[in-house]
């Protein structure tokens, strides 16, 4: 489920799969496979995305509809 939740945040930033692939250091067909499903998210990226989009890897996973990351801890 966490596929369409990346989409959907990277366009409702205004955002290309470029713009991304760039920034996790991916190139754009990688980050297009994210998307579509057709690969798995690697665990440093998955964090990298929640990380940019100020959220949680629980809310990019679906596990949660919070958006909002969890504090973290001292």
């Amino acid at each position: 489920m966490y596929y369409p939740r990346i989409r959907q945040l990277r366009k409702n930033h205004n955002l290309y799969q470029r713009d991304l692939a760039i920034y996790l250091n991916r190139s754009q067909v990688a980050y297009s496979r994210y998307e579509l499903g057709t690969r798995d998210i690697p665990t440093e990226v998955l964090i990298a995305l929640a990380e940019y989009y100020h959220t949680s890897v629980d809310y990019l996973m679906g596990r949660t509809d919070v958006k909002t990351p969890y504090p973290k801890k001292k």
